[in-house]
């Protein structure tokens, strides 16, 4: 039976992150169930590289994201992976929501944010006049990266270092065996059997799944699906930077971004549903369209056309979660680790978490 150190489960922008880190001091290989690499949350996003401006003071959101923005800003400028610092405003559309922005700042400068400031009425009215807002913070280190080329990167330093990016692979159980794990896999309809000193789930919105599979905890963990749409807008528009509204309880609210070509689109919204699926509902568009409104009235909504849709990994529908990094202390079992509910930041964070594991294994 053939034997690596390391196997991750997961071929998203943050398991690859991880092979490329450990690859250069342990064979290393990852595993995915689908055709491709990166087919859910990795590719289904905004593309956006994030500041670190709202999440709690310490938390892990907070701190691998003020750090992998770093690192892949370095990372893309290094390879020439296309992406452009645009920067964001955070607008707000009355005196209540004013205050939020206070609270947001306040938060950010405590992440170490510091760059982000109140934009000025100047600024407003030469950058912002399209819009129909009270106030604005300005995120400066707030950008966007070609996600394709950052993934396709990670994959290249995999096997240069001789790690292995097997889809089509799908896991069906690990077994504690000694000091090593055998794990089993399904690949064209036949299973085979692998051995590794290092077992890392990082399947994304299928972990809690793997984790069920692996640990032998009486409580199992549940999985909760957070649908989002994104339209795109064709033809010309007055936008320069992202923009978003004041954030939710289930996300980043309906903001507007931009693609490296510089063509707009809108979401994601929020919707739970039972099982993974990617079908556009087009039924919902008015609450969409009103959302947008809120910041940008003119808004032509015949101009809005369904693009994708993605989904958001996450532990409960109630509250923001932290990720979840759980080393073998939280379920016992030796030379594994699991990750979950790795949502937005986690692109931005992908090169800081792999260091983070790095550094702990």
């Amino acid at each position: 039976m053939e034997k690596v150190d390391t196997l991750i489960i997961g071929a998203g922008v943050v398991g690859l992150a991880i092979a490329a880190k450990l690859s250069h001091r342990r064979s290393v290989i990852v595993i995915d169930k689908e055709s491709r690499v990166g087919e859910h949350a990795s590719s289904r996003n905004s593309e956006v590289i994030h500041a670190g401006v709202y999440y709690p003071h310490g938390s892990l959101k907070h701190q691998l994201c003020v750090r992998g923005k770093a690192l892949l800003y370095t990372h893309c400028e290094q390879l020439n992976i296309p992406f452009q610092q645009l920067g964001k405003f955070i607008v707000a559309t009355n005196e209540e929501e004013a205050q939020n922005l206070e609270q947001i700042k306040t938060r950010a400068h405590a992440n170490s944010v510091t760059d982000i400031d109140f934009a000025s009425p100047k600024t407003i009215k030469q950058q912002l006049s399209y819009l129909k807002i009270h106030s604005a913070l300005f995120s400066p280190s707030t950008g966007i990266l070609d996600s394709h080329q950052f993934i396709l990167s990670l994959i290249a330093e995999i096997e240069r270092n001789g790690g292995i990016v097997a889809t089509q692979s799908e896991f069906i159980r690990a077994e504690r065996l000694g000091n090593d794990f055998i794990v089993t896999m399904r690949c064209d309809n036949e299973q085979f059997e692998m051995g590794c000193s290092q077992l890392i789930n990082c399947a994304g919105l299928n972990a809690p799944d793997v984790l069920n599979k692996i640990a032998d905890d009486s409580d199992k963990t549940t999985a909760y699906y957070c649908r989002g749409r994104y339209y795109r807008y064709q033809g010309k528009h007055p936008f320069q930077q992202l923009i978003y509204p004041l954030p939710n309880t289930h996300g980043l609210g309906v903001h507007a971004t931009l693609d490296l070509a510089g063509q707009l689109k809108f979401g994601p919204d929020t919707e739970y549903i039972e099982k993974i699926d990617y079908q556009f509902d087009d039924s919902q568009k008015a609450h969409f369209v009103a959302a947008i409104k809120r910041y940008w009235p003119t808004l032509d909504e015949s101009r809005l056309t369904p693009d994708y849709t993605g989904i958001r990994p996450k532990l409960s529908k109630n509250q923001q979660n932290d990720f979840e990094i759980q080393f073998e202390t939280t379920h016992g079992i030796s030379g594994f680790v699991n990750l979950m509910a790795i949502e937005s930041p986690g692109l931005t964070a992908s090169l800081a978490i792999a260091e983070y594991i790095e550094q702990r294994l």
